[in-house]
């Protein structure tokens, strides 16, 4: 069996912005499945909230979408792409994510053109749904 690659070795997004440690499962196109451990070092948790650190939930959306970036950049006819944010939907909040916390996170792409495409995945932690919702992207050249 063949590791996987690293997220930075397929994404552009380098830390503080890198919002995924590793990829457990990878199908080029197809799906992706990756893991985000929280120490309680990361930039956002003294201000997000003092005394009661909690992850943004806008950066769990953001980590979906980085785990969707690695199927879609996996594959070969998008190697030289860049995808970007071009909406998110049906965005949902089920629990408070903490440091210490490790995020599973599972993206399914769905239609893939040239131009655009579109993705649903989840956060989940300790197997308890976290947060879940819809992504389309367009592809811009890198």
């Amino acid at each position: 069996m063949s590791s996987l690659p690293a997220p930075i070795d397929l994404l552009p997004h380098r830390p503080p912005f890198l919002l995924v440690d590793e990829l457990t499962a990878l199908e080029p196109g197809v799906s992706a499945t990756g893991v985000w451990r929280l120490t309680g070092d990361e930039y956002f948790f003294p201000g997000h909230f003092p005394g009661r650190p909690t992850l943004p939930g806008v950066l769990m959306c953001e980590s979906i979408a980085q785990v969707g970036a690695c199927a879609v950049l996996a594959h070969p006819d998008f190697t030289t792409k860049l995808p970007l944010f071009g909406g998110l939907d049906k965005a949902r909040f089920r629990r408070q994510v903490v440091p210490g916390d490790e995020l599973l996170i599972e993206v399914e792409l769905g239609r893939m053109s040239a131009r655009a495409g579109k993705g649903t995945g989840t956060v989940k932690v300790n197997g308890e749904l976290a947060t879940s919702c819809d992504l389309m992207f367009v592809f811009a050249d890198r």
